[in-house]
């Protein structure tokens, strides 16, 4: 008896111009491919990953992790595959408030959908595809906050959502970064690029512990109450 040929699904390829279902065809057909994102239906394929880029992916996730951890309500993840508009990103690190305490994500199956309240990439430079391609979608899509740490540059730039339009937040006079929607969500620039962690999660506790922080805790509280 003759079976029906089934042509093997092809992989994807840098610069392929795919709908967003069949980009995910493709992806799920190919578990060896880990990097992959759709940007105005072309796709785009990330380079071998750098031990520099490595290792400041898992500092400033350790510091979100921290974070998360010591606010119920709140969740984190890395590269996690995420539909914005008709779009598939794959940013390195989300801070997120959960569904349940009122955030603006949630799952679609195995996939985050929706508006996660903070993204962050580490990027190579200024000129990288993350401070352009993907600014202006996180942008477009309303992303309350958007995180770049610029390798090249030694640069932290912490994107703000003010009526449509991201604005740049500048650190205190002590060189601390904070964070509009995550209060105590406090980053020391200096440190951080010094590879200073000690320094860094010390200034985070100060922010945990900071007035700040305990009301949005109560805040998050308060909504899954009213739920």
């Amino acid at each position: 008896m003759a079976t029906a040929f089934e042509p093997e699904v092809v992989p994807l390829n840098p610069g392929d111009k795919l709908s967003r279902a069949e980009f995910l065809r493709r992806w799920e057909a190919h578990p060896e491919i880990k990097n992959a994102e759709l940007f105005g239906g072309i796709v785009y394929m990330a380079s071998p990953v750098s031990v520099q880029h490595g290792d400041s992916d898992g500092q400033l996730g350790g510091l979100f992790f921290v974070y998360s951890a010591a606010t119920p309500g709140t969740a984190t993840g890395h590269n996690t595959t995420t539909f914005i508009l008709d779009d598939v990103a794959q940013p390195d690190l989300n801070l997120r408030i959960l569904p349940e305490y009122g955030g603006g994500s949630c799952l679609d199956d195995k996939y985050l959908r929706g508006v996660p309240e903070l993204l962050a990439e580490i990027t190579r430079s200024s000129v990288a595809l993350d401070m352009h391609v993907k600014l202006e979608l996180y942008q477009e899509a309303n992303i309350p906050e958007y995180l770049a740490v610029l390798l090249h540059e030694k640069e932290i730039r912490w994107h703000v959502l003010v009526d449509g339009t991201y604005q740049r937040l500048s650190p205190d006079a002590d060189g601390i970064w904070r964070s509009r929607i995550f209060p105590g969500l406090w980053l020391d620039g200096q440190a951080f690029f010094d590879g200073n962690m000690n320094r860094v999660l010390a200034r985070l506790q100060e922010g945990l512990a900071s007035a700040e922080h305990q009301a949005f805790v109560a805040e998050l509280n308060r909504r899954r109450q009213a739920r």
